[in-house]
């Protein structure tokens, strides 16, 4: 059973926040464990997915692929809603298209995907409230490259409700 959730974060997003903690908290407690891995769209996040879907089908865990951008009024600009929907309809093909780049999510038994506007480390740090584990990339599309952590992963590492996997681009996916 694959299931998809998908909800923004646009305007009034902050209301639908408090529900979605206890769906998922309800999610990880009827199907059994949940693992949370957060993408962007980068090689890391796509490390970080592959190596969440190994070790959900390890743990028969439930898996949640979250994708979260900025939305314009986080940053001050405030367009039409029509703009906040063509957004999110962009960022749910992102995470779409990055989920069918990993053959092996197909595999685990129920893949919840779920689209937020807000910051990266904040949805995240949310979403680790519910979960089991919580798995990150090591850096995404920051500006620093040259740093280990990248500020999402070093956001999460610091501030998660549960453990945290920060997977470095080109990690094997083995588990043995």
């Amino acid at each position: 059973m694959r299931g998809r959730s998908h909800r923004a974060g646009g305007p009034g997003g902050t209301s639908e926040r408090t529900c979605q903690m206890s769906e998922q908290r309800e999610a990880a407690t009827s199907t059994g464990p949940l693992i949370v891995v957060g993408v962007d769209g980068s090689d890391p996040g796509r490390a970080a997915l592959a190596w969440a879907a190994e070790e959900a089908l390890l743990r028969d865990a439930s898996l949640q692929v979250l994708y979260a951008y900025p939305s314009p009024s986080l940053v001050g600009v405030n367009p039409p809603a029509e703009y906040f929907a063509a957004i999110e309809s962009e960022a749910r093909q992102l995470l779409e298209d990055q989920i069918e780049q990993v053959p092996v999510v197909a595999k685990v038994g129920h893949v919840t995907e779920r689209v937020v506007a807000e910051p990266a480390g904040a949805a995240l740090v949310e979403a680790s409230a519910g979960a089991d584990l919580l798995v990150v990339g090591r850096r995404g599309h920051g500006g620093f490259a040259e740093l280990l952590l990248g500020s999402v992963s070093n956001q999460c590492v610091h501030h998660a409700h549960c453990p945290v996997v920060v997977v470095r681009d080109g990690t094997s996916q083995s588990h043995g």
